[in-house]
Parts: C-alpha cells; structure tokens; sequence
C-alpha cells in the first residue's frame, strides 16, 4: 500500500527521529514505505504468492494503538517512581540508545510486530517519564496539563480529519514532511550552537525570547498534522485491506505522533510556569 504518511515512507525525513532525540527527547523517526504496490489496486500482481491473511480492521489498530499506549504510559509511570535522580541521566542515555536501536530495526529491516513495538513504546516510555519527572520538579502540575492538552490536540485532529476540514493529499504530505524537516533542521542547528558556546543557541529553546513560543506552537502544529497522515493511513490501509500487521505500523505511526505533541506542549506551558 502507498501511504501519505512518513511513518510508512522511505525517504529523507526518517532520520526524524534521530535528529529529534539528539534535540533533547529522543523522538525517534518515522519508518519505510510498507510496500511500493497498493494492496487491491487494479494490477498489483506479487511476484509470489502471499501469506494466507485476513485484512487488517479499524478495530485490530485500536486494539494495538491502545495497548502501545498502554505500554509507554506504564513504563513511564515506573521510570518516574522507580529512576532515582542521580542516576536518571545514564538510564535516559541507555534508554535513548536503545529506543533509536528499535526505532532502527523496525524501520530499516520493514518489520513492525507485536514484540518490536512494544519493546520500543516501553523504552520511550522511560524516556518519557525521566523527562517529565525532571519538567515536573522545575514546574509542578505541568505534566498533568500537557496529557490534558495531548488528549484534547488528539481529539480535534480526530474530528478535524473525520469532518474533512483539511484533505490529506499528496501535496499536504509533502508539505507536512518539509515543515517537520526544516524543524528537525533548526533543532539541530540550535544544539550545535548550543554546544559551542552559545548559552540558548539560536533561541527557538529560549524562554526569555519569542521566537521561543512562535517555535514550540508550530512544533505542536506539525505533530498533529503528522497525526492527520496517520489517520489516512488507517483509513486507505483498512480500505485497500492491507494485512492484519499492518496495524502495527499504524500503531507505532500514532505512538510517534502523539509522543512528539506531547513533549512540545509539556516544554511550552513550561514558558508559562514559575519554577517550584
């Protein structure tokens, strides 16, 4: 199946995710083009016979986007109570090593089952609880208020692909592609700036500057745009009837996408928090 969405495409912007971990979180990129032919489409002739399998449904990507969730959600939970401070940096560098390793595996080798990804949201979850623990200790209760802005980002997009308010076509992908490397680019940019001297690099990180906002809510624009192409993956995968493992794919698609808004609206309601 040919999918709009970069969770499912070879091309420059998987190294989205590499790129964003070594921005401060760790985000790893999205994978390959499942298959280069669309599953059903008139002329797709295989050069072998595939495996006996039943079309993936709305309901197998629910199941599995929800337990992938399920997942992360637990492994930060155990991440935040059980990784002392002294010893939360080392356990988020091994866990960042491992995640990009998954993330690697999963993308380049085109393989995306149960015990890969679940593996992968579990070693992004102890990224994501290390990282919101240390955000919580700066700004109480901003933890909780980025999960109600998530679900509520996730919620519109939903209603906002399901009404049809914005089409995903190609040309939308390609767009939301180049905006999501050109954030990538100037992440990377900022941290090398950063590294050599410059005490906020170019300020898109800075509290203090406005370019810092301006950045952090376009960030948060993109990853529900990546959400949108998610959607449509789903959608054009159940109607073509992909395989029933596809729905993994969607599901670590989902992952990805929620994660990346996530960690944007927890840095930026920091801008608005005092520290404790």
């Amino acid at each position: 199946m040919e999918s709009r969405n970069p969770a499912f495409r070879g091309n420059a912007f998987d190294q989205r995710g590499a790129a964003y971990g070594a921005a401060g979180y760790g985000a790893p990129g999205y994978g390959q083009q499942y298959g280069a032919q669309q599953y059903g489409a008139p002329g797709y002739q295989p050069g072998y016979a595939p495996p006996a399998t039943r079309p993936m449904t709305m309901d197998d990507v629910v199941v599995r986007g929800f337990l992938s969730l399920a997942v992360l959600v637990l492994a930060a939970a155990v991440a935040w109570v059980a990784v002392p401070t002294s010893i939360a940096m080392p356990v988020l560098v091994v866990a960042l090593l491992a995640e990009i390793g998954i993330w690697a595996f999963i993308t380049f080798g085109r393989k995306a089952n149960a015990p890969l990804v679940l593996a992968f949201a579990a070693v992004y979850g102890i990224v994501v609880g290390i990282v919101s623990h240390a955000y919580n200790d700066l700004y109480h209760g901003v933890v909780f208020q980025a999960v109600i802005g998530t679900a509520l980002a996730f919620g519109a997009t939903l209603a906002v692909y399901a009404l049809r308010i914005v089409r995903v076509t190609p040309k939308f992908a390609k767009f939301v592609v180049a905006a999501g490397a050109a954030l990538i680019g100037l992440m990377l940019i900022n941290l090398i700036v950063h590294l050599f001297g410059g005490d906020q690099g170019i300020g898109i990180r800075d509290p203090g500057s406005p370019l810092a906002y301006v950045f952090s809510v376009v960030a948060i624009l993109v990853g529900c745009f990546f959400l949108l192409l998610d959607f449509d993956a789903v959608e054009q995968g159940v109607r073509q009837g992909a395989p029933e493992k596809f729905a993994w794919y969607c599901a670590f698609g989902l992952v990805l996408s929620l994660v990346w808004i996530y960690l944007e609206i927890l840095r930026l309601l920091s801008y608005f928090s005092g520290r404790d």
